[in-house]
């Protein structure tokens, strides 16, 4: 598969851009595990050309985890055009446009998915932002805005005529969130459509290798895009790898192995954001890595493990649990 002159090989597995998530030190471990694709966190076309320095620092990318991307988001033309001249001189291999973000701060200002409400404005940035730029230019959307109005087959081909690279489908609607059932009805559909060229990247519910496999082979599309499940567990893109180019699961790292990568995702966080505010960043991994789910009389060193505000304190909570359920 291709996204412009970019080559991916077989079954390419992509790290989705999350807010507060896909920041370097995240995206480099799903990279060393095997991501065949890496998401900034998405940045907001009026903080970047206000000089925003929090949202500067989201355009902050290394060698080591290319090819990379830069995701932007807006709802009027001549910031995003600005923006996009922007994140084009901070040389991602690929520029990405939000409208899919379903979250109300973002959507009800127009901005991510909101723009589904105006397709014409959607479609009039898309082709400025394209033009303004020499670097590829993709989008991410969702079904549409709600159950009444999934224009996404149609889109597709709007914006595929804009000029676009590759086009990323999360199969839910706005007004769903992240609620329900990712429906990858339609997504197959975009990728039945004969005047389809460019690549399709399915997103959505992607959890495990074995749905992995399904997505590739039920829907016919090019890539697939994890997002919450890399949530504690980076290591994901190891076993969705392997699994879809060997057809067996990979053998599973030890507890001890899921602890040390873990310990390391907590130490890179406080490395590159400080202490507190690194261990607050890293605190929903924590909470959501599935291999510490269902251990027996966890609850309490769960407590304490979020509550940690020290880096030592919460190192040595984690050594405690290895040492307890580590066997």
């Amino acid at each position: 598969m291709k996204i412009a002159d970019l080559e991916f090989g077989a079954y390419p597995v992509f790290l989705a851009p999350m807010e507060d998530v896909t920041d370097e030190a995240f995206r480099l471990l799903c990279k060393r595990f095997g991501a065949d694709m890496v998401y900034t966190e998405f940045v907001s076309s009026d903080a970047l050309i206000r000089d925003v320095n929090s949202t500067l620092r989201k355009l902050n990318i290394y060698e080591e985890e290319r090819p990379v991307v830069i995701q932007i988001y807006g709802n009027e033309v001549e910031p995003m055009v600005e923006a996009a001249k922007r994140v084009e001189a901070a040389r991602p291999d690929i520029l990405d446009i939000n409208f899919g973000c379903p979250v109300k701060k973002v959507a009800r200002k127009g901005c991510g998915a909101g723009m589904l409400q105006n397709i014409p404005k959607l479609l009039e940035i898309t082709r400025a932002v394209v033009d303004a730029v020499k670097i590829p230019v993709t989008v991410k959307t969702r079904l549409g805005w709600d159950e009444n109005s999934k224009c996404i087959v149609e889109l597709a081909e709007a914006l595929q005529d804009c000029g676009i690279a590759a086009l990323t489908v999360h199969g839910r609607t706005r007004a769903q969130m992240y609620t329900g059932d990712a429906d990858w009805t339609l997504i197959g559909k975009i990728k039945e459509n004969p005047r389809m060229r460019i690549p399709i990247i399915g997103n959505g519910d992607i959890k495990t290798p074995e749905r992995a496999k399904v997505c590739f082979d039920k829907y016919g599309v090019d890539a697939v895009m994890v997002g919450r499940a890399s949530f504690g567990q980076p290591w994901i893109f190891r076993d969705m790898k392997h699994y879809l180019l060997n057809g067996e699961c990979a053998t599973p790292f030890t507890f001890a192995e899921c602890m040390q990568i873990l310990r390391e995702q907590v130490q890179q966080s406080v490395e590159w954001l400080g202490e507190r505010p690194g261990i607050l960043h890293v605190r929903r991994h924590l909470a959501a890595t599935p291999f510490l789910k269902g251990l027996p009389d966890f609850r309490p060193m769960r407590i304490d493990m979020l509550r940690a505000e020290k880096l030592d304190q919460l190192l040595d909570i984690m050594s405690r649990i290895e040492q307890q359920y580590g066997g």
